[in-house]
């Protein structure tokens, strides 16, 4: 099973670059694992999108309906973030120094190698490096850089 990031996960549900590719891979691979940090991650992600003017408000609105969709069809397995989590987001800043890990990805990578995941999906650099100094699989759903 892989665990998905927001970056990923939210291709699903506001159209965007890779969105096509994402939902190919999904229909392949679901159920696939979020966190409740994730399920919060994506309601801001959607309603800053709205704010920003990327997205209308029943876009927004339709999405959040979707997300709790796959949830409760169980495309999404929603697993609880636990305070070991934390513990293991503080020490991966000093185990990949190299890398600039954000407090955000730092749980969700924390939370991945917890669950026993061995692949995790995203669209954010940052969180591909990282996953991959660890040693996890990585699917990558952003663009290259340049």
């Amino acid at each position: 099973m892989h665990y998905v990031d927001t970056s990923a996960l939210l291709k699903r549900f506001v159209p965007e670059r890779n969105s096509d590719a994402f939902d190919e891979w999904f229909a392949n691979h679901a159920p696939v694992v979020i966190t409740r940090l994730g399920v919060l991650e994506m309601r801001c992600a959607l309603a800053r999108r709205r704010r920003a003017g990327q997205i209308p408000l029943d876009r927004e609105q339709a999405a959040v309906k979707e997300v709790q969709t796959d949830i409760l069809d169980g495309a999404l397995v929603v697993r609880a973030n636990h305070d070991e989590h934390l513990v293991d987001a503080y020490h991966l800043i000093e185990q990949l120094p190299a890398v600039a890990l954000r407090t955000l990805d730092a749980l969700h990578l924390a939370a991945a190698r917890q669950f026993g995941l061995t692949a995790i999906a995203t669209a954010d650099h940052v969180m591909r490096a990282a996953a991959i100094a660890l040693g996890l699989e990585v699917v990558f759903f952003g663009p290259e850089e340049p």
